[in-house]
């Protein structure tokens, strides 16, 4: 289970516009990734900017970098992703005794990664 600092550095990274479409891109990707020249070149984003968003995305546990001979791929951390998920819908609806109804479980097809 994620603590809420945790959690809390997540969501304030995915709070930001720029790194919020990164992370669109990143996720939508799948597991093979996407070159990071990719996203520059898709979103327009000077070089130095996007690896300050790269790296606070790395930090927060949502992405990690992969290289290949001479091309940097970013990757979803997806378990993490269903983790903060998890974390949010935790206690949905659990002090409403009055509403039969629960949220759904959020379930994620993304094979394991590691």
């Amino acid at each position: 289970m994620m603590e809420i600092e945790e959690v809390a550095k997540s969501l304030k990274e995915l709070g930001h516009p720029t790194r919020l479409l990164i992370y669109k891109k990143v996720v939508k990707a799948g597991l093979p990734g996407i070159p990071v020249g990719n996203i520059q070149e898709q979103l327009d984003i000077p070089g130095s900017t996007l690896s300050h968003h790269i790296s606070s995305l790395i930090s927060a546990g949502l992405i990690f970098q992969r290289r290949e001979s001479r091309t940097l791929f970013c990757v979803a951390e997806y378990q993490h992703l269903i983790e903060v998920i998890q974390f949010l819908q935790d206690e949905c609806c659990h002090d409403d005794f009055n509403t039969p109804i629960k949220c759904p479980d959020i379930k994620c097809a993304i094979p394991d990664q590691h």
